[in-house]
């Protein structure tokens, strides 16, 4: 405002500092099969409905390396829309090292699971700690626990009070990062916990 005889106001040449409040962390997922994983994910997700993390799954049915490299190029494309990206995958029969390895390069973050997805679910219920070849192998296990188990049906009920002790029993299975290399295993308690904030 300008009063009788004086000078021009001008607005002070210091900036306001922007109203600010705790950012999301913003996490794109891929999964490298086709519903299992999804379907736990958005089951997780919505069950712990944390307003601190932002969550988009996508799936991409393909080998880990094809899988690496979709999500670097969903990455590049998407710019600074995502914090982290996480790539979540099995052993199976794949040579997983040299996809680990370019996850490493290219700042994605694993879950990867030794031999499959499925010991995560068992973990849910029981500790497991013996060797186990395949999924054929560990579904019997699955099976003393979900009757029902049907990897394109998957129901998050099953497992929603369980992922607390799934993410201790899997941290002690393996060094985080290299569960690719022991069996059995599986890193996705790590990106349960980020998604839980904790």
């Amino acid at each position: 405002m300008r009063g009788p005889g004086r000078g021009p106001a001008f607005e002070s040449g210091v900036l306001r500092a922007p109203a600010t409040r705790p950012g999301r962390d913003r996490l794109l997922v891929v999964c490298g099969a086709k519903a299992t994983e999804k379907h736990y994910l958005q089951g997780l997700v919505e069950h712990l409905a944390n307003p601190a993390v932002t969550v988009r799954i996508r799936t991409k049915p393909c080998s880990p390396a094809q899988l690496i490299a979709y999500a670097a190029g969903e990455r590049d494309r998407a710019g600074d829309d995502f914090d982290q990206i996480w790539c979540v995958f099995d052993v199976d029969e794949y040579d997983v090292a040299r996809a680990v390895t370019r996850a490493r390069r290219e700042g994605i973050e694993v879950a990867v699971s030794n031999p499959c997805f499925e010991l995560w679910l068992v973990l849910h219920f029981s500790d497991h700690k013996a060797h186990v070849g395949t999924y054929r192998e560990l579904l019997p296990y699955l099976k003393r626990y979900v009757p029902a188990y049907d990897k394109a049906r998957l129901d998050f009920r099953d497992y929603e009070h369980g992922w607390p002790s799934a993410g201790s029993r899997a941290a002690v299975l393996a060094e985080a990062g290299h569960e690719h290399a022991t069996n059995p295993s599986t890193g996705v308690w790590a990106l349960v916990d980020r998604i839980a904030g904790r």
